[in-house]
C-alpha cells in the first residue's frame, strides 16, 4: 500500500450565516447555486474525501470557483473546515494547539504562491533564507542552505541581486527555493506558473519535475490547465462545484473518464503526452519461435493474413522480424529462421509516452515492438493504434 501523508475525510467549507440550512439542502441534493440563492451561503467545499500519497506530485484541477484553492488551504489550516477532518501523518490538524500548528507550518509544509510574494527590500539570498531566519537558524548555516537550494533551481550567481532585477520565471524559482529551504515534507503550489508566459511556464514545469526527481517531496499542485496537470501529476483530482469528481492517474483518467464532465474537461488535453505505449499496444497475433521451421512461420502468416511474423526465443524475447519473402527463400534453400530474420528491429518500452514514439512509428517499415527491460515482447504498436490514441 502507498504511504498516505495527508488524508481528508468528509471535509466541507461553507461561507455565510445559515450554514445548517445550507448543509441540509446539499444533503438533499441541491446544487451549489441553488443553495446560494436560497440561503446566501457559499459552498466552497462539500464532503471531500482524498488520500494524498507521500513523495508524489498530486495535482488538483478545476475551473475557477471549483474549490481547489480552498481545498489546498485546508492542508495548512489557513482555511479551517466547517465540518470533516484533515489528517497529516495520522494526526488531526484541528487538534493542534497554536504552538503545534505554528511548528507544523514552519517545519512540515510550505507554500508557493502565484504572486511570488518576495520581499523587495531583501536580495535573493535573504529572501530564500527568510524562513530559516524566522526559525532562529544561525546566519552562516541559513545562508549556506539558501545557496544550496538556489543552485538546485538554477540561480547560482544571483544570490545578492535585487528581486526587482529578475524575470518572472526567475522570481518564481526564488519562491520555490524559499519553500524548499525549510526542507518541508509537503510543498503546496497554488497555480504557481499561471502568470508566466508559455515558454517560461514549460521550463518551470521541467524544473519542478527535476527537483521532484532529486528530493522526492510530496507536492500538491493546483492548476486549471489540463495539459499541465497531466504533465506533472502522478495522480490528478478533478473538482467541480466544491466536490471531487474523479481521482486517478493521467493515463487511467484519459482511458476511463468517470463521467461526461471529466470527458469534456480532458477533451482538449494532448493525449499523446499522457498515454503510454502500454495503453495503445496490441497483442501480436503472428508469432513464431527461433526453433520453428520456415514452413511453420509461413503458416502463421497465412492464418493471420499477414506478410510478416515476429520471431521470439523460448523465453519470448524478441529476436527479430521475418518477412514472407525471406521465409520462402529459407524454405527453398534449407536455411534456418535465424539465418534470414531482420534482427535490427525498432523497439520501444511499454512505459514510453506515445508522443515520444510517434516519429519512430511514422518512419518504421513495420509496427514497433514493445519490449520490457529483459527484451520480452509485450505487444506491438501500429501506425493505426498511434493515430487512434489521439482521437
Amino acid at each position: 500500500m502507498e504511504d498516505t501523508i495527508i488524508r481528508v475525510e468528509h471535509v466541507s467549507k461553507l461561507y455565510g450565516l445559515n450554514k445548517a440550512e445550507a448543509a441540509k439542502l446539499m444533503e438533499a441534493g441541491a446544487t451549489k447555486d441553488e443553495v446560494y440563492k436560497k440561503t446566501g451561503v457559499t459552498v466552497a467545499l462539500w464532503d471531500v474525501d482524498l488520500e494524498i500519497p507521500r513523495g508524489k506530485i498530486f495535482v488538483i484541477i478545476g475551473l475557477s470557483g471549483s474549490g481547489k484553492s480552498t481545498m489546498v488551504r485546508c492542508f495548512n489550516q489557513l482555511n479551517r473546515p466547517t465540518s470533516g477532518k484533515v489528517y497529516f501523518e495520522g494526526r488531526d490538524l484541528a487538534e493542534m494547539n497554536k504552538k503545534e500548528l505554528l511548528a507544523f507550518r514552519r517545519n512540515k509544509i510550505s507554500m508557493v504562491f502565484q504572486s511570488f510574494g518576495l520581499m523587495s527590500h531583501r536580495d535573493v539570498l535573504s529572501n530564500v533564507a527568510y524562513g530559516l531566519e524566522v526559525k532562529g537558524v544561525p546566519r552562516e548555516e541559513r545562508e549556506a542552505r539558501a545557496a544550496e537550494v538556489l543552485a538546485m533551481v538554477g540561480l547560482s550567481g544571483w544570490e545578492h541581486q535585487s528581486c526587482a532585477q529578475l524575470s518572472g520565471g526567475m522570481r518564481q524559482r526564488v519562491g520555490i527555493a524559499r519553500a524548499l529551504a525549510n526542507d518541508p515534507e509537503v510543498l503546496l503550489m497554488d497555480e504557481p506558473f499561471s502568470a508566466l508566459d508559455p515558454l517560461v511556464r514549460r521550463d518551470m514545469q521541467f524544473e519542478l519535475l527535476q527537483i521532484q526527481g532529486k528530493l522526492q517531496k510530496t507536492v500538491i499542485f493546483i492548476t486549471h490547465d489540463i495539459d499541465e496537470a497531466f504533465k506533472l501529476g502522478d495522480q490528478v483530482a478533478i473538482m467541480r462545484d466544491g466536490q471531487i469528481v474523479q481521482v486517478d492517474t493521467p493515463q487511467d483518467m484519459s482511458a476511463r473518464p468517470a463521467d461526461d464532465y471529466v470527458r469534456a474537461f480532458i477533451g482538449s488535453a494532448d493525449k499523446s503526452k499522457v498515454l503510454t505505449v502500454r495503453n495503445i499496444m496490441i497483442t501480436p497475433t503472428s508469432l513464431t519461435k527461433l526453433t520453428d521451421g520456415p514452413a511453420q512461420a509461413i503458416e502463421q502468416m497465412r492464418k493471420n493474413a499477414l506478410s510478416t511474423v515476429y520471431v521470439v526465443d523460448e523465453r519470448l524475447r524478441l529476436a527479430g522480424i521475418l518477412t514472407i519473402q525471406e521465409a520462402i527463400r529459407a524454405q527453398k534453400e534449407g536455411l534456418a529462421i535465424r539465418d534470414v530474420i531482420q534482427s535490427q528491429v525498432p523497439t520501444t518500452s511499454p512505459d514510453a509516452l506515445v508522443a515520444d514514439v510517434m516519429p519512430l512509428a511514422a518512419e518504421a517499415a513495420y509496427p514497433l515492438a514493445a519490449v520490457d527491460e529483459d527484451g520480452q515482447l509485450k505487444g506491438i504498436v501500429t501506425k493505426a493504434s498511434v493515430l487512434a490514441s489521439l482521437i
